[in-house]
């Protein structure tokens, strides 16, 4: 029985972990953009974002520990790719983004003079208060936080269901449905920094008593599989609220315009309070969970040199500095920095499940290396360099431009460079 609830609390956290205030606006946009195949495009985000949390999840679980499945492209490659990953996670990028994203969303609809800077120093202090017992942050998040997030969006959820805005949209054609959904899905890239969410899940369990290390794996798998089934109700139940309003608004109008505009249509004055709620502690819970997981990583990569106390501290303190240059402006930071290590961190991951076939170091650089290549070129034509033949690649359109060039990649450096069976891989006993 306690184990059970120990998997049910954990899994909770993760939930809220993972399900920020970008993940609450991306559903309902595509269900509205697909009306009544809602369910087609909902299939492809549900594979490309749970799916992918789940299997990187399950390998670093197996592996012991992210540098297991990141190592064998290298030792330094895999521990740069993880230290720049973890900075990206921490107080460079994700957490002071959910600060800003909450002030916007939450803040200034409601107290539309509030001071930002306050309310950012704010924000950092719940975090830091609640954060800054590494032991305690899983049952702060399982137990209380969640709970609330959970009842504020299954009303929400609930009232649309009950009593639907409109009639959903008969499509003309339903081809690139499914492409859509997977498209969106990957681009949550919810699976950065997975290396550190996974230790965070497998320490708490640990501290709970779960010292055997395949028990832990197995607990850490069930409890990303309460959050992966969390997950998936509220994004279907997201996606049918877009689909209802399908008839009613276009693709011209924001995603956040629309997340609004169905909470008022709801439930008027009152939606956008609960709306505001919903997005707090969305964004709440996700600084918290993630400030943990880079504190304790970086106190481990120091070897405790730096205590954990003090990295909480220093996160806390850049990312309400950060989380002022507002929204758009993290955002327009953030994408071509995830836009290159996302790709290579996927195909690490995917790569290790095939560990009995893919037997040398080798075959995992070079896969790594071509995919680090393709995702530098594909960022740099973004920023107007015209590198056009990127998007001529397979599943360009889909954003998978890399897939080929991994594969070709890993072929190439089986044979290009030297190297030993792979000896990185510590198996859990």
């Amino acid at each position: 029985m306690k184990k059970n609830i120990d998997i049910l609390i954990i899994g909770f956290a993760l939930f809220s972990m993972f399900f920020g205030a970008g993940n609450l606006i991306f559903p309902p946009y595509i269900g509205m953009t697909s009306g009544t195949g809602w369910l087609t495009s909902f299939l492809g985000f549900v594979i490309a974002d749970i799916g992918i949390i789940l299997l990187s999840i399950n390998a670093v679980a197996r592996a012991g520990s992210y540098q297991n499945v990141a190592g064998k492209a290298g030792k330094k490659f895999g521990l740069s790719l993880e230290f720049i990953m973890m900075l990206c996670l921490g107080p460079i990028l994700v957490v002071p983004r959910t600060a800003a994203t909450t002030f916007e969303m939450s803040i200034a609809p409601l107290f539309g003079s509030f001071n930002p800077i306050v309310f950012s120093i704010i924000f950092f202090a719940i975090t830091f208060t609640l954060t800054v017992r590494p032991t305690k942050v899983m049952d702060i998040i399982g137990k209380f936080l969640t709970p609330i997030l959970l009842i504020a969006l299954v009303f929400l959820i609930g009232k649309g269901v009950i009593s639907p805005i409109g009639d959903l949209k008969s499509l003309s054609h339903s081809d690139g449905l499914f492409a859509t959904g997977l498209t969106q899905g990957y681009q949550t890239m919810d699976a950065l920094g997975i290396g550190g969410v996974a230790a965070l899940i497998m320490s708490s369990f640990f501290n709970k008593g779960y010292v055997d290390k395949k028990e832990n794996a197995s607990l850490t798998l069930k409890a990303s599989l309460v959050a992966g089934c969390g997950l998936i109700l509220v994004y279907g139940g997201l996606t049918y609220l877009g689909a209802t309003v399908s008839t009613i608004y276009d693709q011209s109008i924001s995603q956040t315009a629309l997340l609004i505009n169905i909470t008022h249509s709801l439930l008027g004055s009152t939606g956008t309070l609960l709306l505001g709620i919903v997005v707090a502690f969305a964004c709440l819970t996700t600084a918290i969970g993630l400030t943990s997981v880079t504190a304790k990583y970086f106190e481990d990569v120091s070897n405790k040199k730096i205590k954990y106390e003090h990295i909480v501290t220093l996160i806390c303190i850049f990312s309400a500095v950060v989380s002022n240059l507002g929204v758009d402006k993290i955002i327009s930071i953030a994408v071509p920095i995830l836009t290159v290590l996302y790709p290579v961190s996927i195909v690490l991951v995917l790569m290790s499940y095939f560990k009995n076939i893919l037997t040398k170091n080798s075959t995992f650089k070079g896969a790594a290396y071509a995919t680090l290549i393709v995702s530098i070129l594909t960022v740099l034509d973004t920023l107007g360099l015209n590198l056009n033949f990127v998007h001529s690649l397979p599943f360009a359109e889909l954003g998978f431009n890399w897939v080929l060039p991994a594969i070709i990649g890993g072929i190439l450096g089986t044979f290009l460079f030297k190297d030993k069976v792979e000896t990185i891989d510590k198996k859990v006993s």
